[in-house]
């Protein structure tokens, strides 16, 4: 329309100016005849003459008029098809896929040829270099020159005691001290009593790092009163800062050390940094971490078997995807984001968050907002549907492998009902292994965590749906093996705009998923102040290859 206004205005100029061009002009002309005259007023009495007769004919003006109006509906008909199109294809635009229950259906997306690997060129311009020395010369003092002996409770979860006994023998270095080897504290969420020696090989830790560190397997026998070092105040380090730098153990710590020979460290979770400490030190951390703590043999048999169950599902070698699942209720509670739900269900979550959380859930009135924004900056875990879609939009077909690693799924059934779905060939452990070969486990949870643990490192493709140790630990892992194997870190973020957006329509989120993942699938990335070790050791520990 703004076209159409435009020309008719230029129309309605371009037919007057002449006249008022000429009448302003006829002053000024000089040596003008009569008969110049005449011809001025005969052509303006034609003009005249010719809008008298359009005017005084009622036919031609009705014909004319009838014209317009069959043009103007003409033009009002075509953009309205337009807009009914667009809306119409808006309307039923399945930027989620059509639901049918609980059933999602998406449209088919042709499978890329690099679905199931990263780039030849990322794969091969990097390689570990963390390994034990070879000339195997050690640079520690004799024994009896030891500045003292540090002591840890590794605390939480399987993948956090495992950070945590890193930093351990790293702390250990930077103060020139004696490791006694760490006891894997009872966690309060899995209520787990499992030592050291139940889930890795003591021997071989030890062994591997004889060179580095000296490493005992117990309180010296010269300390008598070992109930002291687990409950005295004298004997404990407790003001150590979140990520602190290694000079802050050589002044504060050391010195304690030196003195009552014999110190324990707590709490001891994230207490040492990544960008403020030498970088021998970041490598010695990769050394522990990727050499040194094996699992115990049966655990790695457990998993190959597993693994191999996964590739010869089909009957004949196929790649599978790892996929940890983070929707347990704690999870969700804890993130006080919000999900779909009926009014009953969400009444029930907010009861126990109350409950689990006072101090966050107040009277519950400023939720709504907190929860509008966690999902907007990409702070809650997807949704097992959520990660069904996202999954098919990069091409993933429906006869794709998937090994699920996750706690009691929060909605049950229900909830997985559509990823299971659409991808049907999903199993969990459980589903892969016999109750018998899984009972020999079962007496220590964090064994049962391992098992995902490595099923997970070793798939073709992992995916993660929220942050957390076990997730930033595996892709950490897979980098350093040389960045082979897909790992894939949805945007959550730029996904929750699109899920949210009812206009979008299934081509432009597929273009949006495949775009935006094109760099999130664990490739070589240059480190960066205050990056997290554990998920990127590029610049400590590896070398350009």
């Amino acid at each position: 329309m703004a076209e159409l206004r435009h020309s008719s205005s230029v129309g309605a100029r371009a037919s007057s100016s002449p006249m008022k061009r000429d009448e302003d002009a006829s002053p000024l002309i000089h040596g003008t005849t009569h008969d110049d005259d005449h011809r001025h007023h005969f052509s303006r009495d034609r003009d005249r003459s010719f809008w008298s007769f359009l005017s005084d004919d009622p036919r031609v003006f009705s014909l004319l008029n009838s014209k317009i109006s069959l043009f103007l509906i003409a033009v009002f008909a075509i953009v309205g098809l337009i807009s009914a199109f667009s809306i119409f294809n808006r309307l039923n635009a399945p930027y989620l896929c059509k639901k049918d229950g609980i059933v999602l259906h998406c449209p088919h997306v042709n499978e890329a040829p690099s679905l199931w690997e990263n780039p030849y060129s990322a794969t091969t311009s990097w390689k570990p270099c963390a390994e034990r020395r070879d000339n195997g010369i050690s640079d520690l003092p004799p024994e009896n020159e030891t500045n003292g002996y540090i002591f840890i409770h590794a605390e939480g979860g399987l993948n956090q005691q495992r950070i945590a006994i890193c930093n351990a023998v790293a702390v250990a270095k930077i103060m020139n001290a004696t490791l006694i080897l760490p006891v894997l504290k009872q966690d309060q969420i899995w209520k787990d009593q499992t030592k050291f020696e139940d889930i890795f090989d003591v021997d071989h830790f030890i062994d591997y790092l004889k060179y580095d560190v000296r490493i005992v397997r117990d309180i010296p026998e010269w300390f008598t009163d070992k109930s002291e070092l687990f409950t005295s105040i004298r004997r404990t380090v407790k003001n150590i800062p979140k990520y602190a730098p290694a000079q802050f153990y050589i002044d504060n710590v050391l010195p304690r050390i030196k003195e009552k020979k014999i110190m324990a460290l707590k709490p001891f979770v994230d207490r040492l940094g990544y960008d403020n400490v030498p970088p021998e030190i970041n490598r010695l951390r990769c050394r522990v971490n990727y050499h040194a703590l094996k699992f115990l043999p049966e655990i790695e048999e457990m998993s190959d078997l597993l693994v191999s169950r996964m590739r010869n599902r089909t009957g004949v070698s196929n790649p599978y995807m790892a996929l940890h699942l983070r929707f347990e209720k704690g999870m969700v509670g804890l993130s006080f984001c919000d999900f779909v739900g009926t009014r009953d269900e969400k009444a029930r979550m907010g009861e126990y968050r109350k409950k689990e959380w006072p101090r966050r859930y107040k009277n519950g009135s400023h939720l709504w907002q907190l929860a509008l924004q966690k999902r907007k900056e990409g702070r809650c875990p997807l949704e097992p549907g959520e990660v069904a879609v996202i999954l098919r939009a990069m091409g993933y077909p429906k006869e794709t492998q998937i090994y699920v690693a996750s706690g009691q799924v929060y909605g049950g059934q229900n909830r997985m009902a559509p990823l299971k779905n659409m991808f049907p060939s999903l199993v969990t452990k459980e589903e892969l292994a016999t109750k018998e070969e899984l009972d020999g486990f079962r007496k220590h949870v964090t064994s049962l965590a391992a098992l995902d643990f490595l099923v997970c490192l070793k798939s073709d493709v992992f995916v993660m749906t929220h942050g957390g140790n076990f997730a930033k630990l595996i892709i950490g892992a897979r980098r350093y093996m040389g960045h082979l194997h897909k790992s894939i870190k949805p945007d959550k973020g730029l996904m929750s705009k699109s899920f949210g957006d009812p206009y979008m329509g299934w081509a432009t989120f597929v273009e949006d998923v495949i775009v935006t993942h094109q760099t999130r699938t664990g490739l070589p990335e240059e480190t960066f102040p205050n990056y997290d070790l554990w998920e990127n050791p590029l610049t400590p520990c590896m070398c350009r290859a």
